[in-house]
């Protein structure tokens, strides 16, 4: 075989016989698309499809180039059989994808090939195979030689026995085949694995099949695009761990400021820098100036921010609606927060308990920095409970969780359900070292903690979770946050809770945090928006209470017997607002 070198894109130290790149192969996957595909759309409509180098340098040489010897066959193979495509929207993927149907229909060099468009549904990857019909409409040698049956979504090259087919996007309607080449669009829009399975067990009899896949990233929910977007940039890392995928994956880091355009590719940065990083089209087919008329809009509304942040940089991010600008999150953080300097000021409790075994939150607000009570703004301590098998059920963050824990800012116990007692312990230690004046809780979630806690001296206001109460709290966070005095010492519990939340917005405007719509859990804002809420009693509205001397140390026993039913002596959560069934 001529031209086989050792391939680039391989590890380091290849089993025998494994990744060498043969640059004739590679040639001949650039020379079909580029002599005899052609533009369909805009512009450029009819004009020779001429890849740019990022598409025949990081895509197509590497893919159709890259050979291994099968030792079944006893010949020189494509060493891929999964390619996973990810860039931002409008560079190029449907376009990309309808040339290499046309590739692995004609140019294959396969007998009796079978390729296939599968997506989400049949008009999604009914997107890839309309292009395809275009590029052939449009050039004279593929129309002579193929045949179009528009009804049926089929393309049909009878010289080969080949043809090119959409199918339903569902996993019953791959049984049966024996695809050579499968083109799936938009992973992102897929419940499950189910279509994706089927699809790649249908490969056994074929010499080199290959599943090219193509998508944006999309929200975390979107659980089975997130799966394989993760396996895909660990395997980027290290290729042993999977030697048949192929990855091209270009997002712009979350700690990037997604404001800034960045650069243009050069010998400093070859892949480009900002915007530039995720769109590869950039300053070539897509415009520049789409993109800032779009960044202008995001710089003002949250929810236009994330869609850009998806679909313009390529991000992975945890809800559809955002609410908070991550960027200026990490700008409040910078300060450190030092429990030992906060002793024996003022402040504020907010708390959000889970009904059975889940996350808990307690956060103290104080007024001013964390160095100085009579600055602008507030401090924020918080902390978490879990317990254990709650952190088992999330297995891609067990890492971070063990981080957390070792350096105590999350409190895991044992046991299926909340220890109550764990969190009256700490609760009681704070009530010892700050003076706590109330705390604010949900009371459709409200537990015998709330009660007791009330009978030990702290004074408990229940905090209505409707968006009439909980708008101004919101509005507080945020106008704190964009006054860059929201002092919360970068805590990363918190920061992730604060990543996830996305808001219930009514028809008038009001909003408030929505533990339903965001994607993992937001108790740590919901515990500080409660704690917000106790912002508007005038300081001089104390309570007259006498405090439990929390100097005390409580056995378990004695701690099981303050958690026991006891009967309310006055009805304090609804001391300074009226009742809110709302």
């Amino acid at each position: 075989m001529s031209d086989i070198i050792r391939s680039p894109f391989g590890p380091a130290e290849p089993r025998e016989g494994f990744f060498f790149h043969d640059e004739a192969k590679a040639d001949r996957a650039v020379q079909f698309i580029e002599r005899l595909i052609v533009h369909t759309k805009g512009r450029h409509a009819g004009a020779p499809f001429i890849l740019d180098e990022w598409q025949k340098d990081e895509i197509v040489r590497p893919l159709f180039g890259t050979m291994m010897l099968d030792d079944q066959y006893n010949e020189y193979v494509r060493q891929y059989r999964v390619a996973w495509l990810e860039m931002a929207r409008k560079n190029g993927k449907s376009e990309l994808l309808s040339a290499f149907a046309l590739l692995g229909l004609v140019g294959d060099g396969e007998e009796s090939a079978e390729v296939y468009s599968v997506a989400a549904d049949r008009d999604q990857a009914g997107l890839v195979y309309s292009t395809a019909k275009r590029m052939v409409e449009l050039n004279p040698i593929l129309s002579k030689r193929l045949e179009i049956i528009d009804s049926r979504k089929r393309i049909i090259d009878r010289k080969t026995n080949s043809f090119y087919q959409v199918l339903p996007g569902d996993a019953a309607g791959a049984l049966g085949t024996n695809p050579s080449m499968v083109l799936f669009d938009e992973v992102l829009t897929q419940k499950d694995r189910h279509l994706w399975d089927a699809m790649r067990q249908g490969f056994g009899t074929r010499r080199q099949p290959i599943m090219i896949a193509a998508t944006t990233a999309a929200y975390r929910t979107a659980a089975f695009a997130l799966e394989e977007h993760e396996h895909s940039l660990r395997v980027r890392e290290d290729q042993n761990m999977d030697p048949a995928r192929f990855v091209f994956a270009r997002n712009v880091p979350d700690e990037w400021d997604w404001k800034d355009e960045g650069q243009p590719p050069s010998a400093e940065n070859p892949k480009g820098t900002g915007w530039y990083l995720a769109n590869p089209a950039l300053g070539s087919f897509l415009n520049i100036n789409n993109l800032r008329a779009e960044a202008m809009e995001a710089a003002e509304k949250p929810t236009a921010q994330n869609s850009f942040r998806v679909f313009r940089l390529n991000q992975w991010v945890s809800q559809a609606n955002r609410w908070l600008d991550m960027h200026l999150w990490d700008e409040n953080g910078t300060a450190k927060v030092d429990r030992d300097r906060l002793k024996g000021r003022p402040c504020l409790g907010g708390i959000d308990l889970a009904a059975t075994g889940d996350f808990n939150a307690w956060v103290l607000l104080f007024p001013g920095s964390p160095t100085d009570p009579e600055a602008e703004g507030f401090t924020v301590l918080p902390h978490f409970w879990v317990p254990r098998p709650a952190i088992e059920k999330r297995a891609p963050m067990k890492t971070s969780f063990e981080v957390w824990e070792r350096e105590g800012l999350l409190t895991v116990t044992e046991g299926p359900t909340t220890d109550f007692k764990a969190i009256f312990r700490h609760i009681a230690k704070d009530a010892e070292d700050f003076r706590i004046r109330f705390f604010g809780y949900d009371p459709w979630n409200a537990t015998q903690l709330v009660n007791e806690l009330e009978e030990q001296g702290l004074t408990a206001v229940k905090v209505p979770q409707s968006s009439a109460r909980l708008n101004d709290p919101c509005k507080a966070i945020e106008t704190h946050l964009a006054a860059r005095d929201l002092f919360h010492g970068g805590h990363p519990v918190l920061r992730w809770m604060a990543d996830n939340v996305e808001l219930d917005v009514t028809g008038d405007g009001l909003v408030k945090p929505s533990k339903a719509k965001s994607g993992e859990k937001i108790d740590g804002i919901a515990a500080l928006a409660n704690a917000f809420f106790l912002t508007a009693i005038p300081a001089d509205e104390e309570a007259h209470v006498t405090f439990v001397n929390f100097n005390e140390e409580y056995s378990d026993s004695e701690l099981e017997a303050l958690l026991t039913p006891a009967s309310r002596k006055d009805d304090r959560e609804a001391f300074f607002f009226p009742d809110d069934d709302d």
